[in-house]
């Protein structure tokens, strides 16, 4: 008995979405291109990456909406189903960064659960692992002939995205612990400063709540599989993948790390 073909998509993509989102994603990431050449921040190019990799990625499902249904080509579906699915962790990465440069900016490190030279080392590892997961889970879900292969590939990215959930989750928990023992016991640098570095502490906490909400949502989606309602209905990646991640990056053009972080903090 033959096995199931694989469906690309459970739902006719909107030609309209994917366009507003390559638009919104296209204009954030050239305007991080723009404050990363002006700015040097090198340590914001994962993040900058990110952001091409959402606009492309939409691009692959404007494409494919072009097509008749179930007639999708693999080229473009490939392209959205790993560009969108891996993107969130190069955010990450330049998120982490951003932490160790405000405890050495503050002097704060003896506040800090992690030392400040081991901290990006820990959480960008944590990333990495989950970013290999989520691409070998992505690979083989794109290449899946069958039901078999699909569930393998969606049992990878599950594992993928729980440990950048359980990464984050002790992010936001470091970044919690410093904030709240600096302001207890204020550096004297801390206080000399006439940047708003705490502003940008809660720039982190939102930026990680979103990729975190995000990557619950994509666990949910996977777990639920192709009967799921997740799955089912392409509202729900624009709500709780599109929007989210658009909500990140234009936060990160509005209050750029720049701001507070000199260029020779490199």
């Amino acid at each position: 008995m033959a096995k199931d073909k694989y469906i690309l998509y459970h739902y006719e993509p909107s030609f309209g979405a994917a366009i507003a989102f390559v638009a919104l994603f296209g204009v954030s990431a050239a305007l991080h291109i723009f404050q990363l050449a002006r700015k040097r921040t090198w340590y914001f190019i994962p993040f900058v990456i990110g952001g091409l990799f959402e606009t492309i990625g939409y691009i692959g499902r404007a494409l494919n909406s072009k097509e008749n249904y179930n007639e999708w080509t693999t080229g473009p579906y490939t392209m959205q189903s790993l560009l969108l699915l891996l993107a969130p962790a190069l955010f990450a990465a330049s998120i982490y960064m951003v932490l160790a440069r405000i405890i050495r900016l503050t002097d704060g490190e003896a506040h800090s659960l992690i030392k400040v030279k081991w901290l990006t080392k820990v959480f960008v590892m944590g990333d990495v692992i989950s970013f290999l997961a989520q691409s070998a889970g992505g690979g083989m879900l794109t290449q899946a002939k069958d039901n078999d292969g699909v569930k393998l590939g969606q049992n990878i990215i599950i594992g993928g995205l729980g440990i950048q959930v359980a990464v984050f989750g002790f992010f936001i928990i470091v970044s919690a612990l410093f904030h709240i023992r600096i302001r207890r016991v204020p550096t004297q640098v801390s206080q000399s400063l006439h940047v708003p570095w705490e502003q940008f502490l809660f720039v982190l906490y939102a930026a990680s709540c979103f990729i975190m909400i995000r990557s619950v949502f994509r666990i949910a989606e996977y777990v639920m599989g192709s009967d799921g309602a997740l799955l089912k209905n392409e509202v729900y990646l624009y709500v709780f993948d599109a929007g989210l991640m658009t909500l990140t990056t234009f936060l990160f053009n509005l209050r750029h790390p720049s701001a507070i972080i000199p260029n020779r903090q490199t």
